[in-house]
Protein backbone atom coordinates (compact mmCIF):
# COMPACT_ATOMS: atom_id res chain seq x y z
CA UNK A 1 0.00 0.00 0.00
CA UNK A 2 1.52 3.23 -0.95
CA UNK A 3 2.30 5.58 2.07
CA UNK A 4 1.21 9.02 2.73
CA UNK A 5 3.88 10.61 1.29
CA UNK A 6 3.84 9.20 -2.12
CA UNK A 7 3.20 10.71 -5.62
CA UNK A 8 -0.05 9.24 -5.96
CA UNK A 9 -1.55 11.11 -3.01
CA UNK A 10 -0.67 14.73 -4.22
CA UNK A 11 -3.18 13.80 -7.42
CA UNK A 12 -1.20 15.84 -10.39
CA UNK A 13 1.25 14.73 -12.95
CA UNK A 14 3.42 18.22 -13.14
CA UNK A 15 6.16 16.52 -11.18
CA UNK A 16 6.29 13.73 -14.07
CA UNK A 17 6.02 16.35 -17.26
CA UNK A 18 9.93 17.66 -18.71
CA UNK A 19 10.00 20.93 -19.71
CA UNK A 20 10.79 21.48 -23.26
CA UNK A 21 10.02 18.25 -24.49
CA UNK A 22 8.99 16.85 -27.32
CA UNK A 23 6.18 14.62 -28.26
CA UNK A 24 8.49 11.35 -28.02
CA UNK A 25 10.18 12.79 -24.33
CA UNK A 26 6.84 13.23 -23.31
CA UNK A 27 5.31 9.57 -24.37
CA UNK A 28 8.21 8.39 -23.07
CA UNK A 29 7.89 10.15 -19.33
CA UNK A 30 4.07 9.63 -19.69
CA UNK A 31 4.98 6.04 -19.70
CA UNK A 32 6.22 6.12 -15.69
CA UNK A 33 3.77 9.08 -14.73
CA UNK A 34 2.50 7.85 -11.00
CA UNK A 35 0.78 11.24 -10.26
CA UNK A 36 -3.03 9.27 -9.58
CA UNK A 37 -3.15 5.86 -8.25
CA UNK A 38 -4.81 5.03 -10.92
CA UNK A 39 -1.35 3.41 -12.87
CA UNK A 40 -1.18 0.75 -10.10
CA UNK A 41 -3.58 -1.54 -11.84
CA UNK A 42 -3.03 -1.12 -15.68
CA UNK A 43 -1.37 -2.46 -18.24
CA UNK A 44 0.48 0.29 -19.19
CA UNK A 45 0.11 4.17 -20.36
CA UNK A 46 -1.76 5.04 -23.42
CA UNK A 47 -0.34 8.24 -24.74
CA UNK A 48 -1.92 10.20 -27.40
CA UNK A 49 -0.76 9.13 -30.80
CA UNK A 50 -0.92 10.82 -34.62
CA UNK A 51 0.17 13.55 -36.92
CA UNK A 52 2.47 16.47 -34.68
CA UNK A 53 1.35 19.16 -37.12
CA UNK A 54 -2.24 17.93 -37.01
CA UNK A 55 -4.94 21.14 -37.66
CA UNK A 56 -7.21 19.07 -35.46
CA UNK A 57 -6.68 17.49 -32.31
CA UNK A 58 -9.53 14.78 -30.84
CA UNK A 59 -9.71 14.12 -26.78
CA UNK A 60 -11.82 11.34 -25.30
CA UNK A 61 -12.22 10.00 -21.78
CA UNK A 62 -9.85 7.67 -21.26
CA UNK A 63 -8.39 3.91 -22.41
CA UNK A 64 -10.40 1.40 -22.71
CA UNK A 65 -10.07 -2.27 -22.18
CA UNK A 66 -8.46 -2.50 -25.40
CA UNK A 67 -6.52 0.73 -25.48
CA UNK A 68 -5.11 -0.49 -22.00
CA UNK A 69 -3.72 -3.83 -23.58
CA UNK A 70 -2.06 -2.35 -26.57
CA UNK A 71 -0.68 0.81 -25.63
CA UNK A 72 -2.84 2.92 -28.27
CA UNK A 73 -5.89 5.29 -28.21
CA UNK A 74 -9.06 4.16 -29.74
CA UNK A 75 -7.95 0.85 -31.43
CA UNK A 76 -11.73 -0.77 -30.37
CA UNK A 77 -14.80 -0.62 -32.15
CA UNK A 78 -15.60 3.05 -30.90
CA UNK A 79 -12.34 3.94 -32.69
CA UNK A 80 -13.68 2.36 -36.08
CA UNK A 81 -16.80 4.15 -35.60
CA UNK A 82 -14.52 7.42 -34.89
CA UNK A 83 -12.57 6.65 -38.09
CA UNK A 84 -15.88 6.83 -40.39
CA UNK A 85 -17.41 9.06 -38.61
CA UNK A 86 -14.21 11.98 -39.26
CA UNK A 87 -14.12 10.62 -43.36
CA UNK A 88 -17.50 11.38 -43.76
CA UNK A 89 -17.24 14.44 -42.42
CA UNK A 90 -14.47 16.21 -44.26
CA UNK A 91 -11.33 14.98 -41.90
CA UNK A 92 -9.02 12.95 -42.67
CA UNK A 93 -8.18 10.52 -39.55
CA UNK A 94 -4.65 10.07 -40.73
CA UNK A 95 -3.69 13.84 -40.12
CA UNK A 96 -5.33 14.49 -36.98
CA UNK A 97 -3.52 13.80 -33.22
CA UNK A 98 -6.06 11.90 -30.76
CA UNK A 99 -5.34 11.48 -27.08
CA UNK A 100 -7.92 10.99 -23.86
CA UNK A 101 -8.31 13.65 -20.93
CA UNK A 102 -6.80 10.41 -19.02
CA UNK A 103 -3.66 8.36 -19.32
CA UNK A 104 -5.05 5.28 -17.80
CA UNK A 105 -7.94 2.94 -17.86
CA UNK A 106 -9.90 2.82 -14.92
CA UNK A 107 -12.21 -0.17 -14.11
CA UNK A 108 -13.67 -2.18 -12.24
CA UNK A 109 -14.70 -5.64 -11.94
CA UNK A 110 -18.33 -7.00 -11.58
CA UNK A 111 -18.63 -10.78 -10.06
CA UNK A 112 -21.05 -12.31 -12.87
CA UNK A 113 -19.16 -11.07 -16.15
CA UNK A 114 -15.85 -13.04 -14.63
CA UNK A 115 -12.54 -11.51 -15.35
CA UNK A 116 -13.51 -8.61 -17.38
CA UNK A 117 -12.59 -5.63 -17.06
CA UNK A 118 -15.65 -2.90 -16.88
CA UNK A 119 -15.24 0.72 -17.44
CA UNK A 120 -15.29 3.21 -14.91
CA UNK A 121 -15.66 7.22 -15.57
CA UNK A 122 -12.88 8.94 -13.70
CA UNK A 123 -13.16 11.45 -11.03
CA UNK A 124 -13.09 14.84 -11.75
CA UNK A 125 -10.01 14.52 -9.54
CA UNK A 126 -8.32 12.42 -11.54
CA UNK A 127 -8.96 14.43 -14.56
CA UNK A 128 -7.71 17.57 -12.92
CA UNK A 129 -4.56 15.13 -11.86
CA UNK A 130 -3.60 13.97 -15.98
CA UNK A 131 -4.77 17.73 -16.95
CA UNK A 132 -0.81 18.42 -17.08
CA UNK A 133 -0.04 15.69 -19.79
CA UNK A 134 -3.26 16.78 -21.92
CA UNK A 135 -1.68 20.58 -21.51
CA UNK A 136 1.62 19.79 -22.75
CA UNK A 137 0.14 18.05 -25.73
CA UNK A 138 -2.04 20.84 -26.87
CA UNK A 139 0.86 23.07 -26.37
CA UNK A 140 3.07 20.64 -28.74
CA UNK A 141 0.54 20.45 -31.19
CA UNK A 142 -0.84 24.03 -31.35
CA UNK A 143 -4.52 22.59 -33.43
CA UNK A 144 -6.67 24.76 -34.94
CA UNK A 145 -9.75 23.11 -33.46
CA UNK A 146 -10.09 20.08 -30.72
CA UNK A 147 -13.07 17.85 -30.98
CA UNK A 148 -13.75 17.01 -27.34
CA UNK A 149 -15.35 13.18 -27.89
CA UNK A 150 -17.95 13.22 -24.74
CA UNK A 151 -18.79 14.67 -21.57
CA UNK A 152 -15.51 13.56 -19.92
CA UNK A 153 -13.38 15.29 -22.42
CA UNK A 154 -15.42 18.32 -22.36
CA UNK A 155 -15.58 18.62 -18.78
CA UNK A 156 -11.50 18.50 -19.30
CA UNK A 157 -11.40 21.11 -21.74
CA UNK A 158 -14.11 23.17 -20.73
CA UNK A 159 -14.99 23.45 -17.26
CA UNK A 160 -17.23 21.03 -14.28
CA UNK A 161 -20.43 23.12 -16.00
CA UNK A 162 -19.78 21.40 -19.36
CA UNK A 163 -23.19 19.90 -20.54
CA UNK A 164 -22.88 17.39 -23.64
CA UNK A 165 -25.99 17.41 -24.07
CA UNK A 166 -27.20 21.51 -24.74
CA UNK A 167 -23.22 22.32 -26.26
CA UNK A 168 -22.40 19.52 -28.67
CA UNK A 169 -21.87 20.84 -32.52
CA UNK A 170 -20.83 24.45 -31.11
CA UNK A 171 -17.87 26.65 -31.00
CA UNK A 172 -16.56 27.25 -27.73
CA UNK A 173 -13.59 28.76 -26.25
CA UNK A 174 -11.48 26.21 -23.44
CA UNK A 175 -11.74 26.63 -20.39
CA UNK A 176 -9.25 29.76 -18.88
CA UNK A 177 -8.07 27.18 -15.79
CA UNK A 178 -7.87 24.22 -18.44
CA UNK A 179 -5.49 22.60 -20.36
CA UNK A 180 -6.89 23.99 -23.43
CA UNK A 181 -7.01 27.70 -22.24
CA UNK A 182 -8.14 29.99 -24.88
CA UNK A 183 -8.25 26.75 -28.18
CA UNK A 184 -11.39 26.53 -29.92
CA UNK A 185 -13.33 23.27 -29.37
CA UNK A 186 -16.25 21.98 -30.78
CA UNK A 187 -18.01 18.80 -28.44
CA UNK A 188 -19.66 16.06 -29.32
CA UNK A 189 -20.46 12.76 -27.97
CA UNK A 190 -18.01 10.23 -27.66
CA UNK A 191 -18.20 7.44 -30.56
CA UNK A 192 -18.88 4.61 -27.86
CA UNK A 193 -22.70 6.05 -28.02
CA UNK A 194 -23.32 5.05 -31.05
CA UNK A 195 -22.41 1.67 -30.35
CA UNK A 196 -24.67 1.87 -27.10
CA UNK A 197 -27.16 3.20 -28.93
CA UNK A 198 -31.05 1.78 -29.87
CA UNK A 199 -30.87 4.31 -32.90
CA UNK A 200 -27.54 3.67 -34.14
CA UNK A 201 -27.47 5.33 -37.63
CA UNK A 202 -29.61 8.38 -35.95
CA UNK A 203 -26.54 8.63 -33.39
CA UNK A 204 -23.90 8.02 -35.86
CA UNK A 205 -25.48 11.26 -37.84
CA UNK A 206 -25.75 13.05 -35.20
CA UNK A 207 -21.81 12.53 -34.62
CA UNK A 208 -20.94 13.20 -38.37
CA UNK A 209 -23.35 16.57 -38.03
CA UNK A 210 -20.93 17.73 -34.81
CA UNK A 211 -17.68 16.91 -36.98
CA UNK A 212 -18.33 18.80 -39.73
CA UNK A 213 -18.81 22.03 -38.07
CA UNK A 214 -15.05 21.52 -37.13
CA UNK A 215 -14.17 20.31 -40.54
CA UNK A 216 -15.63 24.05 -40.98
CA UNK A 217 -12.99 25.30 -39.33
CA UNK A 218 -10.39 23.94 -41.22
CA UNK A 219 -11.98 24.94 -44.41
Amino acid sequence: MAGTNSPEDAYTAAPFVPDGADLGALREAAAGCRGCPLHRETTQTVFGVGDPAARAMLVGEQPGDQEDRQGKPFVGPAGKVLDRALAEAGIDPDETYITNAVKHFKFTHVPERGKRRIHKPPSLRELSACGPWLEAEVELIGPEVIVALGATAGKALLGSSFRVTKERGTRLEGDASGPARGALIVPTIHPSAVLRADDREAVYEGLVADLRVAAEVLG
